[in-house]
């Protein structure tokens, strides 16, 4: 595992970045109505990136043919933006990420298509808090699966169920780099796995929370995760920054 340390120039150029995919992330947040299509969302966020003079991350990241990932009620995340159009009632996951002098800012948020069910709306809620429950224990000399713990307990005391086969990451001068930030405790847990956390850490805190079983499978799209019993998914994630005080969100934005 090689987990690096940003230096107060690379932190910067983090925060300039996590300032953008934030914007983005807004921008797409209020296009979301019933009748839009994904593709129109992502096109633009993707308008919005560049305007800032950054790159969307996500556009051609291993074949992967938009720029941002927009997941529809059973799709948990890497959803391809196109011709569907929204209807009221969905549930919609825009993940972000954005590419600026070097370094990279990522994103995701669940939002609402005008009035949802109540178990959508506490599905939406239970995930964006459990970042926040998770992040609480994001501070240096800490253990990473204390975030990890304080995810998985929080979401599993709503009855819903945290996806185990895809996890949060390191992120910095690429989208994905160690360590790998699980929403949960692994049942054997690997301390090399667990490492301390110190000041200067980014890392990309994601939990993805399904209604019904934990249990995926991926789309003959080669992308698209859904869940595998159709039951809703949302996703949460910001990119922070472990300080020696309160961890910093690099993409946060007031209305997210």
């Amino acid at each position: 595992m090689m987990i690096t340390i940003k230096s107060s120039r690379e932190i910067d150029r983090m925060r300039e970045a996590g300032k953008i995919t934030a914007a983005a992330r807004s921008v797409g947040r209020q296009m979301v109505q019933s009748g839009i299509t994904t593709d129109e969302i992502d096109r633009e966020i993707k308008k919005v990136i560049l305007s800032y003079g950054a790159e969307p991350t996500f556009l051609n990241y291993n074949g992967f043919p938009k720029s941002a990932c927009i997941s529809v009620n059973d799709e948990v995340i890497h959803g391809i933006p196109g011709k569907r159009k929204l209807s009221e009632g969905d549930i919609v996951s825009i993940d972000v990420g954005a590419t600026y002098k070097g370094y990279v800012g990522d994103c995701a948020g669940t939002f609402p298509v005008g009035k949802i069910s109540p178990e959508a709306e506490e599905l939406i809620r239970v995930t964006r808090e459990s970042f926040f429950r998770g992040i609480a224990h994001a501070r240096a000399g800490g253990r990473l699966y204390d975030i990890s713990q304080a995810v998985q307990a929080y979401v599993e005391s709503f009855g819903f169920s945290v996806v185990r086969d895809y996890v949060g990451h390191g992120v910095g001068s690429t989208l994905h780099e160690d360590p790998e930030v699980p929403n949960y405790v692994p049942d054997r847990a690997d301390h090399r796995r667990n490492p301390r956390l110190a000041a200067g850490m980014t890392i990309a805190v994601e939990p993805m929370v399904n209604a019904g079983v934990a249990a995926v499978r991926v789309l003959s799209n080669g992308w698209t995760v859904v869940t595998a019993d159709n039951s809703l998914s949302a996703h949460y994630e910001n990119t922070i920054l472990i300080t020696d005080g309160e961890p910093e969100i690099l993409t946060i934005a007031d209305d997210i």
